[in-house]
């Protein structure tokens, strides 16, 4: 049996929360490219990794002095929510009604709101928030009344509107969704700028060129990443507000909610790694400190775990976000039928159509094993079964 973590063959700055045997070759060779990178820190891979654009999904990179446009990718931000409600299982009913109610109310795929959503959906500071769109970089100036109807949407992919159930019979909803197309516009234009820069010509992989501190055009780029990493969080809000609304107004009793949980797993911070401060890039990866509380989803099929923290260092105090494909979404077109997708989904009201079979779940890893391979990385505080879920 391994013993976690593992070292990165052929590397001296990456431990892996996986067998390197299990990981595709392809994934593999980026993340011996990113760890040989001059300005990496270190590497930590979380055992939902697999082969990714710019970078590999399920990494964690740390740099002092440089960060990559293409190792956070285009869809900044990204990540998921999570609110228990009052409703228990029992409670559950009319759901495929429940289900057309909150894709009314949350545009899926490539659909906005009519008009922007009104301010109290916005979350505090939402004036100061919109007024820096002026001072964005690059051609963004026409996509201002896009980005406002964008906001609270929900894009398509692997983001997901789901009603779960939890070991106490409690109700749970979650969602996960990023930037929108604004945060594709303005990360396309930075990674075109970075791999024209000097130091970045003779790297082994031009998706891998960084902005190095100091420089104006890494100023640049942390300003448009902060103000994407933000639309993202207050897009997530604004979804489980409306969420919320098609909930209460679904059942006649009151319905009270907890605290929301709310977090990025596509995303850069800058935090304290090995005694100094570093800009750590979490590519499909969320932040596990010690109490953090996230959500690791699985498939539509299998449902999520509602984890805490435990602030180990080794792994950057980080840990996977999610089930992580063992497939890519081409291979899983070709491989499973739309009666695939309904027996494998099967008591769960949602979708079962071709247009998502690449969500199927057997295109995704086994979320119970992911979760159990990084035990020392995070606590479960609760497994949620999927009964409704709404994809893009």
């Amino acid at each position: 049996m391994t013993t976690f973590p593992a070292a990165l063959s052929d590397t001296t700055n990456t431990l892996l929360w996986a067998n390197e045997a299990d990981i595709e070759p392809q994934a593999v060779r980026q993340l011996r490219n990113i760890a040989a990178l001059p300005w990496v820190h270190g590497v930590r891979v979380m055992p939902d990794v697999h082969l990714g654009k710019g970078a590999t999904v399920g990494s964690v990179i740390a740099m002092e002095q440089a960060v990559s446009p293409s190792a956070v990718g285009v869809d900044i931000g990204c990540g998921v929510a999570a609110v228990r409600t009052s409703l228990t299982e029992s409670d559950l009913e009319r759901l495929p009604q429940l289900r057309s109610a909150i894709e009314q109310a949350v545009p899926v795929g490539f659909s906005s709101h009519d008009e922007p959503l009104a301010g109290l959906f916005h979350g505090a500071g939402a004036a100061e928030f919109w007024a820096e769109f002026g001072w964005l970089h690059g051609d963004v100036s026409g996509l201002e009344d896009r980005a406002h109807r964008q906001l609270g949407t929900l894009g398509g992919g692997n983001h997901f509107i789901e009603l779960c159930v939890d070991a106490d019979s409690r109700v749970w909803i979650t969602l996960h969704s990023g930037s929108r197309n604004i945060g594709k516009v303005l990360a396309e234009q930075h990674i075109s700028i970075a791999k024209e820069l000097p130091q970045n010509q003779d790297l082994p992989d031009k998706d891998l060129a960084v902005f190095l501190r100091g420089t104006p055009e890494m100023e640049a780029y942390r300003h448009d990443l902060d103000w994407a990493q933000d639309f993202a969080r207050r897009s997530r809000a604004a979804m489980m507000h409306l969420v919320m609304l098609a909930v209460e107004q679904h059942w006649t009793k009151p319905i009270a909610f907890d605290s929301q949980i709310n977090c990025h797993h596509n995303y850069v911070a800058e935090e304290t790694i090995d005694g100094k401060r570093m800009l750590v890039t979490r590519k499909g990866a969320i932040r596990a400190g010690s109490g953090d509380l996230a959500l690791i989803p699985g498939s539509m099929g299998t449902g999520s775990y509602v984890v805490k923290g435990l602030g180990n260092d080794a792994s950057f105090q980080s840990a996977s976000h999610g089930a992580g494909r063992r497939m890519s979404r081409n291979k899983a077109k070709k491989a499973f039928t739309v009666a695939d997708l309904i027996e494998q989904t099967a008591g769960v009201e949602s979708r079962k159509d071709a247009a998502i079979i690449d969500e199927i779940p057997a295109a995704y890893k086994d979320i119970a094993q992911v979760v159990e391979a990084q035990k020392d990385l995070v606590q479960v505080v609760q497994h949620l079964r999927t009964v409704l879920c709404v994809k893009g």
